[in-house]
C-alpha cells in the first residue's frame, strides 16, 4: 500500500477502497500505526504529503460503508482523528501465568522434550511475556537444542530464548 512516490499511497489506496466497495469485504491494516500515524506540523514537503495521505485516508475510512479492522502495538502514535471515529477499539493484554503456561505447553515441539529441570508452571508465573515472545522462546530453544544434536530442550536453553525477548523488548530480567 504504501509507497515512497508522492501521490502513490492514495492511488493504492484508491483502488482498494473503489474494489471494496459494495462487497461484503473486510479491510484488515496490520501495522495500522504506519500508514495511520499522526499528522505532524509541516515543515517540509515531505510532511505536507505524508499529512494529505493521513487525511485523504480518514476520508476514504468514514466514507467507507464496510468494516475496517486496525491491528497495532502503537495505538498512541495513530492519529486522533481516526481513534475519535472508532466505534470500538479492544486492547488485548499480556497473558495471565495460567493462559502463558497453556500457550507454552501447545506449542513445544512434539519430537523434543523438556528436560526435567523446566517447570512450565513456575517460568509463566516468573516471566511476563506475551504469546509472539513465548513463540520466538520456543523456537530458539528447540533450535539451540537440536544445533548441539540434543533431544532435550535444556533450561540454559530456555533462559537464554527469554533473555534474547527481554533484550529486544528493553527489559531487563
Amino acid at each position: 500500500m504504501v509507497s515512497k512516490y508522492i501521490g502513490e499511497t492514495e492511488k493504492n489506496l484508491s483502488k482498494l477502497f473503489d474494489k471494496a466497495k459494495n462487497k461484503d469485504w473486510i479491510l484488515f491494516f496490520d501495522e495500522a500505526d504506519s500508514i495511520f500515524g499522526k499528522r505532524t506540523t509541516t515543515r517540509d514537503a515531505h510532511d505536507k504529503y505524508a499529512n494529505q495521505e493521513v487525511s485523504y485516508l480518514l476520508q476514504r475510512i468514514e466514507n467507507h460503508s464496510g468494516l475496517v479492522i486496525l491491528a497495532s502495538n502503537l495505538k498512541s502514535n495513530i492519529d486522533a482523528a481516526f481513534t475519535s471515529r472508532f466505534q470500538s477499539i479492544i486492547e488485548f493484554k499480556i497473558p495471565s501465568a495460567v493462559q502463558d503456561l497453556e500457550l507454552w505447553q501447545k506449542n513445544l515441539l512434539e519430537h523434543l522434550s523438556l528436560s526435567t529441570s523446566i517447570d512450565l508452571e513456575i517460568i509463566s508465573k516468573t516471566y511476563e511475556i506475551n504469546g509472539a515472545n513465548i513463540i520466538n522462546i520456543i523456537q530458539y530453544a528447540c533450535l539451540q537444542t537440536l544445533n548441539a544434536g540434543e533431544l532435550e530442550v535444556s533450561y540454559h536453553h530456555l533462559l537464554s530464548g527469554i533473555a534474547k525477548e527481554y533484550e529486544k523488548e528493553g527489559k531487563m530480567m
